[in-house]
């Protein structure tokens, strides 16, 4: 009889060891949604490789080449990333037509940084019935911090509407009688930035402000909206345009002879993409603000991350331009978003991915200016919200002041 006890006793044990061990396995267990598998995480893109922003496409291709630098390094937790990028033409209809092909054709498992504010308007409710992250997009709008309404939206860069405020205690503090001027681009962006600088401003908005004058991306030039707010006697130009037409607008104003204090758009003040087109003398003296190092600033010359940065441009995109600050972004953004991968582990569910990138907590990437980091909650999808100061000196975009936060917006 003892032995037939300890013979049950044997098998009991053996039993529970293997339900124990089979429960551990089952806890461990990898977790995929479509776009994500033991080997491969499919990301989508869309990006304007032609059409009025097509500067902004060398943003795409440097997260291309930087997604190739990480699968030769053994890629995200053993799996490659297979990066789909394809063209809207910053056009809104095609962007939704491409971010259906991403869902539905190539069955990714999230869209990244896809490029305008208008395009990401219109594939925004699309991506959030679908459940499918749009993560990081190449646009500052207020819209994409909305996780109550969007949780399937989470953006990236500072906001437009935090820089517009930023400027407006700018002026208030080193311009206080100001005639204030606006160019804007008539969309999203340029209405936003338009927001910022009246809230900023408050109850002097409407003394101060002395013409609002938008421009449409269809329009061949910007000169009329610019000959208006000269007109108005404006002597403080606020020019939130994108590229092409910021290399418009400081050509036009130096041809007018015109000197108002110049702000310009954080998104259009690449050395080598606007103020080297627009002409650097023209430039001299213009004001902006941005989060990333200058790659044409001599301080950062002998800085670890923009030596490294200038490595893998060496070998992964080597025709790069090294005087536009969009490859900083670029490199950037797409860092921002291997670490909510890693973070992710081997829970490669969409749900998972936007848990992870709202629980960043202070991510200091070394291509960020000293005092910006990088941080999110799950009631917080701002994940940068500080700005630095700068003046364009001819050469060059040159800190001055301490890194300003225009609101913390929820």
């Amino acid at each position: 009889m003892r032995n037939i006890e300890l013979s049950r006793l044997a098998t009991f044990a053996g039993c529970l060891a293997f339900a124990v061990s089979f429960n551990g396995l089952a806890h461990a267990q990898k977790k995929y949604d479509p776009g994500a598998n033991d080997t491969e995480i499919k990301i989508g893109n869309i990006c304007a490789y032609s059409g009025p922003a097509s500067a902004y496409a060398t943003v795409c291709r440097i997260e291309a080449a930087y997604f190739r630098k990480i699968n030769d390094e053994g890629g995200i937790n053993g799996r490659k990333i297979n990066f789909i990028s394809y063209d809207d033409a910053y056009s809104p209809p095609k962007a939704v037509e491409q971010a259906r092909k991403l869902v539905e054709g190539d069955e990714v498992l999230l869209i990244f940084n896809p490029v305008g504010t208008a395009s990401n308007a219109a594939i925004q409710k699309y991506m959030n019935a679908k459940k499918v992250p749009q993560l990081f997009p190449a646009s500052g709008a207020t819209k994409w911090g909305n996780p109550k309404a969007y949780p399937w939206t989470m953006g990236w860069q500072p906001t437009f509407r935090n820089e517009g405020i930023i400027y407006a205690k700018m002026i208030l503090r080193d311009q206080p009688n100001a005639k204030v001027g606006i160019l804007y681009q008539n969309d999203d962006l340029g209405k936003d930035y338009l927001a910022g600088v009246k809230d900023g401003l408050g109850d002097k908005a409407k003394a101060m402000i002395v013409a609002e004058a938008s421009y449409e991306l269809a329009d061949a030039t910007i000169d009329s909206p610019l000959l208006r707010i000269k007109a108005a006697g404006a002597d403080v130009l606020l020019n939130f345009t994108t590229s092409k037409f910021a290399v418009q607008a400081i050509r036009k104003v130096a041809e007018m002879t015109w000197k108002p204090v110049h702000y310009l758009a954080s998104v259009s003040q690449s050395v080598g993409g606007v103020m080297k087109p627009a002409g650097l003398e023209s430039g001299k003296g213009i004001i902006s603000s941005y989060y990333l190092k200058d790659p044409t600033d001599p301080a950062w010359n002998r800085n670890d991350a923009m030596i490294k940065w200038s490595t893998f441009l060496d070998k992964y995109f080597p025709e790069a331009d090294r005087s536009n600050v969009l490859n900083v972004y670029g490199y950037a953004v797409a860092q921002t978003l291997v670490y909510v991968l890693r973070q992710s582990g081997d829970d490669l569910t969409r749900e998972n991915i936007m848990k992870q990138a709202a629980n960043i907590k202070d991510l200091r990437l070394q291509t960020l200016l000293p005092g910006i980091i990088i941080g999110t909650s799950p009631t917080d999808y701002y994940p940068i919200k500080a700005l630095q100061p700068l003046r364009f000196d001819g050469e060059k975009w040159v800190p001055f002041g301490s890194v300003l936060v225009g609101a913390t917006e929820k």
